[in-house]
């Protein structure tokens, strides 16, 4: 049961979708439940996939992958494209932390982060509509809880960055159980689409590597301007990675 307040606690942390009542809260258990994160990712997929496979019968497949991006938007309340729209901005901007960390607390958004975030969606809905309607399907289920992880691995490696923040509860270090518990539930869903044939292993085989150096040379960027991570980083981990992972599957369609 704490295990399933947990995980509610996270889908209520990083989506907009209502948890029952009976869960509860309490601010400790936001340090556990980024274990979790991966798993959030799942339910994010489920529901932008049943988006693109039902627009998909009755439109053509870009309209499907704008439908069920902004569908995945929707239901994250823009959390992660906002991340990286600001890392953009800061690391773009920013000549010292600190002023790297004051711009990246600004809501407003500004130059590098406007065209970042233009050129990113542009690059995900691309490589999406390219996909057949089975394959995107298949990288929507494994590259949401993958990029997903991706973000959790900068919690478990790296300090935070601010003395408060808007991942300040996440913040705290994690313990190599709860990655494990982060990886496995990231796992599960790839296997289960290489068993379905819904994309080659190359996918994986690709996708996989190129997410995790992605991550790590994010992360040493984060650590040399700003000496560890925010929740921005992490939203920007997360949005690279999955971009990346398409990418990945649509290289392995074609050789």
């Amino acid at each position: 049961m704490h295990q399933l307040r947990l995980f509610f606690t996270a889908l209520q942390f990083f989506t907009r979708l209502p948890i029952p009542g009976w869960v509860g809260f309490d601010p400790a258990w936001l340090n556990q439940a980024s274990r979790y994160f991966p798993l959030v990712g799942v339910v994010v997929a489920a529901i932008a996939c049943a988006v693109y496979a039902i627009a998909s019968w009755f439109l053509p497949a870009p309209v499907a992958a704008v439908l069920s991006t902004a569908a995945g938007i929707y239901v994250t309340g823009a959390f992660h494209e906002d991340g990286f729209a600001d890392m953009c901005d800061g690391f773009g901007g920013g000549m010292s932390a600190e002023r790297v960390l004051e711009i990246m607390k600004d809501s407003r958004i500004g130059a590098y982060g406007a065209i970042g975030t233009i050129c990113m969606l542009a690059l995900k809905l691309v490589t999406l509509s390219m996909l057949p309607p089975l394959a995107a399907i298949g990288a929507l289920l494994i590259a949401h809880p993958l990029s997903r992880l991706m973000a959790t691995s900068l919690i478990w490696r790296l300090d935070y960055a601010r003395a408060e923040g808007k991942a300040k509860p996440l913040a705290q270090k994690m313990r190599n159980g709860e990655f494990l518990i982060a990886a496995v539930t990231a796992t599960l869903p790839a296997l289960v689409i290489l068993e379905l044939r819904w994309l080659p292993v190359n996918a994986l085989l690709y996708g996989v590597p190129i997410a995790a150096i992605t991550t790590i040379w994010l992360a040493r960027k984060c650590v040399r301007r700003i000496g560890g991570y925010t929740g921005d980083c992490l939203g920007a981990v997360q949005q690279v990675t999955e971009v990346s992972f398409y990418m990945c599957a649509l290289a392995s369609l074609h050789p």
